[in-house]
């Protein structure tokens, strides 16, 4: 979890320090951006390569590299002189993470009984959920009360930790051999019609998301200080969802997919429909919110049930593709907001994320 928490900290981090870095490295705000951008990117080209590179590592071995990648891409990126280098630090931290998502869920699920792997599951998505809501927003004070080098190289000290518990107490076995290694239920049908329908979930929340200030400035006309209140509410949202949906996954394995899908696209219809509307806007803001975070978790629930191989390389696709999901929601919605307005992103966002809904219609039956 502590893991789960540091990468996802990490990824979004120069979300809050995009000011204070680019005034440090005299580039502009638009270039910091693209340190996102091309982490998420890397991460949706490199999973599955990777993961497949490394299918035969023990993963204690596995898991111990990746988080020493982590602490080193960290202190390399708060001794970062220039951007390129900065650039260079984030991109090595997206190839260990690129890795970590497909790896750290069969481990952790193997460790547990099948009947309680949603928990397992919902505990992990519960600490990356955690990264937006409490992480980001530390580094951000951090950053702003002691310069950007320091938030950035915090999550070394988090890594550090995560490295040796999983050094000292993790067993070491076969990737092939670990209780989580195989779906429950390989069904080659079933897994492209998740991921299909992750991957438009994922360009449809981001399609709006990625422009929500801009929203809640030309649309819901909230002032500054409003709008930032409502994105920690839209964070709160988030880790509710997915800890109601953790206690919830074991009991309905089937309809939770579907359910934060459909959720998802409720809420972004809604602020297309109602966005001028205060009260509404709150409501269909902690709907879209309570949503984001449980469509990716339940895929990763699914991938462990339906992986037509291994579950690494099947939780490894489901990142990939969830994150070119999130590059081409950022690009839809730029394109909209350029030839149409902010709210129309929102509609389109909606729209993809209903198509999502009727991609899961033609899921096949559960088998077992």
């Amino acid at each position: 979890m502590l893991a789960a928490f540091t990468f996802n900290t990490v990824e979004n981090l120069p979300v809050g320090l995009l000011q204070l870095i680019s005034d440090s490295l005299r580039v502009p705000v638009s270039a910091v951006g693209l340190l996102v951008t091309g982490y998420g990117v890397t991460v949706a080209l490199t999973s599955v390569p990777i993961a497949h590179v490394v299918r035969a590592v023990p993963r204690r071995h596995a898991l111990t590299g990746l988080l020493a990648a982590l602490v080193v891409s960290s202190l390399g990126a708060a001794l970062a002189s220039s951007y390129w280098l900065l650039l260079g630090a984030r991109l090595l931290t997206a190839l260990a993470q690129a890795l970590f998502w497909a790896v750290m869920g069969p481990v952790a699920v193997g460790l547990f009984a099948p009947e309680v792997r949603g928990r397992v599951v919902g505990a992990l998505s519960v600490a990356g959920s955690l990264a937006l809501v409490l992480g980001v927003p530390a580094g951000t004070w951090l950053g702003r009360q002691h310069g950007w080098q320091t938030a950035v190289a915090v999550p070394a000290v988090l890594g550090s930790v995560s490295l040796v518990t999983i050094a000292l107490l993790l067993p070491t076995s076969r990737p092939q051999d670990e209780p989580a290694a195989y779906g429950t239920g390989p069904d080659r049908r079933h897994f492209a019609t998740v991921l299909a329908a992750g991957t438009l979930s994922a360009t449809g929340a981001f399609a709006g998301f990625t422009y929500l200030a801009k929203f809640l400035d030309d649309v819901g006309g909230f002032a500054a200080g409003t709008a930032d209140a409502l994105f920690v509410v839209f964070g709160v949202a988030c880790l509710a969802g997915v800890t109601v949906t953790g206690m919830l996954l074991d009991r309905f394995p089937r309809a939770a997919l579907p359910a934060a899908v459909a959720t998802q696209a409720v809420g972004m219809l809604g602020l297309y429909a109602t966005g001028t509307e205060p009260v509404a806007t709150v409501v269909f803001l902690v709907l879209m919110g309570g949503a984001l975070g449980p469509v990716f978790m339940t895929t990763q629930h699914e991938m462990l049930h339906c992986a037509p191989g291994r579950t690494d390389i099947a939780l490894a696709a489901n990142s990939g593709a969830y994150n070119a999901g999130i590059a081409a929601g950022a690009a839809l919605g730029g394109l909209v907001l350029a030839l149409v307005d902010v709210r129309t992103a929102f509609l389109a966002g909606g729209l993809s994320t209903t198509a999502a809904c009727a991609v899961l219609l033609m899921r096949p039956a559960h088998r077992t």
